[in-house]
């Protein structure tokens, strides 16, 4: 009854006109971010923050949450229509999305995409509106060993994301593992496969790779394509409207979405990102047509998009309860909180409930918002993508520069933009998808962070490390999905050899 009260303390916070027109430019810009390529959600806050020195504190901070939020709106657009990635959340949707509006279903994917978000990300302020201290301390009891378990079963979970062969799969997010331990070693501060360059110390940054691999490789194959210029569908308003059979398939998806996401979430780590892959895996798994996804399954548009929307709700919990960010975009928002003088952690919701609880309400007006902005309007935000493809790919290419070089202001990040883009080009070319090469470099660092760190608090011995009770339980979950991926290959294989003998 108390969080009840609170919260309706800070509806009334929320609504202060000021507040409200926070929350509407933040999560305008956020859809914007979104949906044109190669603008980053965290390089967008930063850009912003000296702007919002004159600002009242509780709208600044609207505002940049608003951004925050809206950007994972507006991703899942440019990746339905035109195989773009607005940003690394909705790269998995494109596997799905664009394949949808290649058959005229486009307008079905971006509804069923805004709605799971809306879902979904209802789901994920409730969550954090009713649980945060509880999970924030049960996040709070994974150390190292454990990470290193949640890594490992990862990689074991979605090196098989694609419709491609499961070697070619285990080959790219082998070759991201292998990226991710370029640069500083964490521990003992020694350069590693650096060749003497300093810029390669801070390693391979998850957005430049994303914006060249995703970004620039999918211009150099669209225009390379002929007859490219009519790839962006039209869509109407009647199109949004998706069929009962789509329904049907869609609404499990966007709650399955919004439980992983929420509970990825609550994890250190790109979690948007990860939770995206997770719930393409599991509905994937939980499919009735599996062998739909990679051609236009609906539920892996829903899914998805349901997970990364929760996600970003369940990452604000150890960041307001604790003061902890978990991710680049809370880090940066942990930024906007310091320059206007307010520290979270424990003490924001009893010394500051004002602005707690405004900045919760304003999550649920918010999340209504980008519903709206997300169908009725979509029309407008999908005129920014009609431009001609000789006119849009040049921009989106110059945007994708842009935002790739605000990240550190760094040359030689765009020069990795370039030849990723080329590296992507060429793997469409010869039939490898780049997917488990993001996931592998996502993975890679936890998982070589949580081998040393878990082998020092453990004395060296990897006996005690995976037999810690939370540890072991994640390991045997990973050892029966491989048993049982094992068997399931050989029993296709015998049942194809008796085929042949008949």
């Amino acid at each position: 009854m108390d969080i009840f009260n609170m919260l309706l303390q800070g509806f009334w916070v929320s609504v202060i006109p000021g507040n409200l027109l926070a929350c509407i430019i933040g999560v305008i810009i956020g859809t914007l971010v979104g949906i044109l390529p190669g603008i980053d959600t965290v390089s967008t806050i930063a850009l912003l923050l000296p702007f919002s020195y004159g600002m009242d504190s509780t709208a600044a901070l609207i505002m940049f949450a608003g951004i925050y939020y809206g950007s994972k709106y507006g991703g899942s657009t440019t990746s339905i229509l035109i195989n773009v990635p607005g940003e690394a959340a909705s790269v998995v949707t494109c596997l799905d999305g664009y394949p949808m509006a290649q058959k005229g279903r486009a307008g079905a994917a971006l509804s069923v995409s805004a709605i799971g978000s809306f879902v979904a990300g209802t789901i994920g302020i409730v969550g954090l509106t009713l649980l945060a201290p509880p999970l924030a301390k049960a996040a709070l009891a994974f150390g190292p060993p454990e990470y290193f378990a949640i890594s490992l079963v990862g990689l074991i979970f979605l090196s098989k994301l694609t419709g491609t062969s499961t070697l070619k799969s285990a080959l790219m997010a082998a070759i991201g593992v292998m990226l991710s331990t370029v640069g500083l070693d964490s521990m003992s501060g020694i350069s590693r496969f650096s060749f003497g360059i300093d810029e390669l110390d801070r390693g391979f940054d998850l957005s430049i790779l994303a914006m060249g691999i995703f970004g620039i490789g999918e211009i150099l194959s669209t225009m390379t394509q002929i007859n490219t210029a009519t790839d962006i569908p039209l869509v109407k308003f009647k199109d949004l409207y998706p069929t009962r059979e789509e329904w049907r398939r869609s609404i499990a998806p966007m709650f399955r979405g919004g439980v992983v996401g929420f509970l990825v979430g609550l994890l250190p780590g790109p979690a948007a990102t990860i939770s995206s892959y997770l719930s393409y895996a599991l509905e994937k798994k939980c499919s009735k047509n599996p062998d739909e996804f990679g051609y236009g399954a609906i539920e892996g548009v829903a899914g998805p998009e349901a997970a990364n929307n929760s996600a970003i709700s369940a990452t604000m919990i150890p960041l307001l309860s604790l003061g902890l960010p978990f991710c680049g975009a809370t880090a940066i928002l942990l930024s906007g909180f310091m320059i206007h003088g307010i520290t979270p952690g424990p003490a924001l919701i009893t010394e500051q409930p004002a602005l707690f609880w405004g900045l919760i309400a304003s999550m649920y007006i918010g999340n209504v918002l980008l519903l709206i902005i997300n169908l009725p309007l979509i029309g407008i935000f999908v005129q920014l993508l009609k431009t001609p493809l000789h006119i849009l790919m040049p921009m989106v290419t110059v945007l994708t520069l842009t935002g790739a070089y605000s990240i550190n202001n760094s040359m030689f990040d765009l020069i990795w933009v370039v030849i990723f883009g080329i590296l992507g080009f060429l793997l469409r070319r010869t039939g490898f998808e780049p997917s488990p090469l993001l996931i592998g470099l996502v993975l890679g660092s936890g998982l070589e962070r949580g081998l040393t760190q878990g082998l020092i608090i453990c004395n060296g011995s990897i006996w005690a490390m995976i037999t810690r009770p939370i540890s072991a339980t994640i390991l045997s979950l990973g050892v029966i999905a491989l048993f049982y991926n094992v068997v399931r290959w050989f029993t296709k294989i015998n049942c194809a050899e008796k085929k042949v003998n008949c």
